[in-house]
Formats: structure tokens, C-alpha cells, sequence
């Protein structure tokens, strides 16, 4: 017989045989498209925690740069309240301020240094504060302010 020309009732057997062979091909399809959208999942959660991370990173960043701010703008108004920028007279004023900022316990910064120099020419005074942030690849940051007396 033709292959064309098939009885309308095929034998059961034929049929089942028909079917088994159609599903042959498909087997652990449905697997292997669970298997990589679980993959495709977990690269976006790794993503996800890693843009956290960075977030968390960049806040604490700008935090301590508030805190030298903060610190530098005390010493500036010390020097405001004493009327004078001249390092002899500010000494003990900068010894203690010099001590607080280094200590993280009392809102200083990690691992900090500071710098105050003597009045140029013009009256001004330059504050540098210079702190490494505690981590695996911290860089070293820097705030600069500057006061003149009127």
C-alpha cells in the first residue's frame, strides 16, 4: 500500500509506536530549559548583590568624606572662636583635634592624618585631612579646606 493512502484507523500497535518515537527526541528538553534558566537566575542574583555591595561601598565612601568635612569645619571654627590662625597660639586646640580625628571609636576617620600649615602671605591657613579606608582595596582619600581670618 501507498504511504499516502493510509486506512483512517490505524492498528493501536502502529499508533503507540508513532507517538513513542515523535517523543524520542524531545527527551530532557524540559530539563535542559529549567537547567538554564536557573543559570541565567543566578547570574542575575550575583548581579544583583554585587551592585549591593557596590552601593554599600560608595555610602560608607560618602560618609567619611562628610566626617572630614564635619572635622575640618570644627578646627575652622576653633580658629574663628580664638580669633587667630597662628599655630603657636592654637597648639593644644590642634593636638586635641589632630587626636580626635584620628580615632574611629569617637567618629574620626580609619587610619587618618592631618595637616595644618602656618598663614601664608595672605592669612590662609590650609587643613588637610588624609584617611585609607579599612578594606582589600582601599585607596587613600584626601579633603583640603582652606581659612582666611577677616
Amino acid at each position: 500500500m501507498h504511504p499516502n493512502l493510509r486506512s483512517p484507523h490505524p492498528s493501536t500497535r502502529n499508533q503507540s509506536a508513532y507517538l513513542l518515537s515523535g517523543r524520542k527526541g524531545q527527551a530532557g528538553v524540559l530539563l535542559l530549559e529549567v537547567l538554564i534558566s536557573i543559570l541565567i537566575f543566578s547570574f542575575a542574583f550575583l548581579g544583583l548583590v554585587a551592585l549591593q555591595a557596590r552601593a554599600v561601598q560608595f555610602s560608607v565612601d560618602a560618609e567619611d568624606r562628610n566626617r572630614a568635612a564635619l572635622l575640618a569645619n570644627e578646627l575652622v571654627s576653633t580658629m574663628w572662636g580664638q580669633k587667630s590662625t597662628d599655630k603657636g597660639v592654637l597648639a593644644f586646640e590642634i593636638a586635641t583635634w589632630t587626636t580626635r580625628v584620628q580615632k574611629v571609636e569617637e567618629s574620626g576617620l580609619p587610619n587618618a592624618s592631618t595637616t595644618v600649615s602656618n598663614a601664608d602671605a595672605n592669612g590662609v591657613v590650609t587643613i588637610t585631612i588624609n584617611w585609607t579606608p579599612v578594606g582589600a582595596s582601599s585607596t587613600p582619600h584626601s579633603y583640603l579646606t582652606q581659612v582666611v581670618m577677616p
